[in-house]
């Protein structure tokens, strides 16, 4: 039997369209994983990290935005 295991992509960046890292965990999320908290920007700071022209970033900010409002719309 042969197993192949899902691809997991990180970017790890100083910075992404002008947010540092000091400016993202002022709001980030933390997740646990494996007994690990790790930090996680959240929707809104995620969608101005994707302010570019890049269609890719379009499809992500477009995706967050309508996390967000169905967010909105269960409470």
């Amino acid at each position: 039997m042969v197993r192949v295991a899902d691809e997991v992509l990180v970017d790890l960046l100083g910075s992404a369209c002008g947010i540092t890292y000091e400016h993202a965990v002022a709001d980030a999320k933390e997740i646990e994983v494996g007994g690990v908290r790790i930090p996680v920007a959240s929707k809104p700071t995620l969608i101005r990290t994707k302010e570019t022209i890049r269609p890719s970033d379009q499809i992500d900010r477009d995706f967050l935005e309508a996390l967000i409002r169905e967010e909105e719309a269960e409470r």
